[in-house]
């Protein structure tokens, strides 16, 4: 069996222009992203040149309209872009997941005049967005966050601390969700905060097992002060603007773990065909065959399932279980594909003189962030067989 590169993805893809944009991608990434992915994760660099280049390509703000500088796509071809991207490099097609995520709010529960005012810069500027929800006591139960913001005159004052944040300390704009009235879901307003705003302060980066190059902190923000004019939707309407960015963010993060897990694909294949043992290519062993069979039907099966939750969401129509079932399965699989990747390269694999350890790693945050697997799960149940009992 010769040694050789892993094809392309075959894509199915609605339009001639998704071809072109698949084509796109898929140049920027084996130019521009890859060939430094390796390095830059291990120095811990932010390659904030590479979403510069993304922003000029119109790749940050895919899924929104033209009007506001965005490019009109569904999200069946988004995510093939973001899975692409992932594949290269997880810190890069996470960080246009979230990107899209903070741009959620604005464009779906904005005014026009907000949209006309801020949307052009934010999806086709330059500027990169993060999304602040979590906090250091609130994750999974975000609903209970603490973060106030306070009415005066016709602004608000912001003060408390998000915990979390993709992007925090680089980030142009933040979507920062707080509370502005009861306890509870129904007391949170979202706003826009600017990145240069007195009195927001991020810590520290995170040290990470992995996606290093991804700077992730907390957010300080003391006596932060926003028009009223950055609102976003109705006071209390915060919440429900909260899950709804997380259906669709969790579709982000699925594609990304599929990207993730065809990268350990390719890379467990190339080295199978390439390391002979016994005077053949290990790739001939049954044992071995069987566990590349198994790691790529994972993969297709992921992909499949997040096109079609993408597809219910073009069409309008229903598609929050299928979202959670979609980072649920896809975020796991990721996790078993990259954990054989390892196994097939064996002592080569644990080392860092190849790509697949570094998958393992990226390949387990994602199934913590956007909701854990076990947020899924209650996600699903609920679908299935209604809300808990009290």
């Amino acid at each position: 069996m010769p040694d050789r590169p892993p094809q392309p993805v075959e894509r199915e893809l609605p339009t001639d222009e998704a071809r072109d944009l698949i084509a796109l991608v898929r140049d920027i990434a084996q130019r521009e992203i890859a060939p430094r992915a390796a390095e830059e994760e291990d120095a811990g660099r932010f390659p904030r040149d590479t979403f510069a280049l993304l922003s000029e390509s119109g790749l940050l703000g895919l899924t929104y309209a033209s009007e506001y500088g965005g490019g009109d796509q569904p999200y069946e071809v988004y995510l093939q872009v973001l899975e692409e991207l992932a594949a290269a490099r997880l810190t890069v097609g996470l960080g246009v997941s979230v990107h899209a995520l903070s741009c959620h709010a604005l464009a779906g529960y904005g005014t026009k005049e907000q949209q006309s005012e801020h949307l052009p810069a934010m999806l086709g500027g330059g500027l990169l967005g993060a999304y602040c929800l979590s906090e250091p006591s609130s994750g999974s139960d975000a609903a209970s966050l603490r973060t106030r913001a306070v009415r005066d005159g016709d602004d608000w004052v912001l003060t408390g601390t998000k915990a979390w944040i993709t992007h925090g300390g680089v980030a142009d704009f933040y979507t920062v969700f707080a509370r502005t009235g009861q306890d509870g879901p129904r007391g949170i307003t979202a706003f826009l905060v600017p990145g240069d705003a007195e009195g927001l302060a991020p810590a520290a980066p995170e040290k990470k097992m992995g996606m290093k190059g991804s700077p992730t902190a907390q957010l300080h923000l003391d006596g932060v002060r926003v028009p009223d004019g950055r609102r976003i939707g109705d006071e209390g309407q915060g919440f429900g603007i909260a899950l709804a960015a997380l259906d669709t963010g969790r579709l982000g993060i699925a594609a990304c773990a599929v990207g993730v897990a065809q990268a350990a694909l390719d890379e467990a294949v190339r080295y199978a065909a390439g390391r002979r043992q016994f005077g053949r290519p290990i790739a001939d062993f049954q044992g071995l065959r069987f566990l590349l069979a198994d790691m790529a039907t994972k993969v297709e099966a992921g992909r499949a399932l997040y096109l079609t939750a993408a597809r219910l969401r073009d069409a309008g129509r229903p598609f929050s279980k299928q979202a959670a079932m979609a980072k649920l399965f896809c975020t796991d699989a990721a996790m078993s594909v990259t954990t054989d990747a390892v196994q097939v390269l064996g002592g080569y694999g644990y080392t860092a003189d190849f790509p697949a350890e570094r998958y393992l790693r990226e390949a387990k945050v994602l199934q913590i962030v956007e909701g854990t697997n076990q947020i899924q799960r209650m996600v699903i149940a609920r679908h299935l067989a209604g809300p808990e009992s009290r």
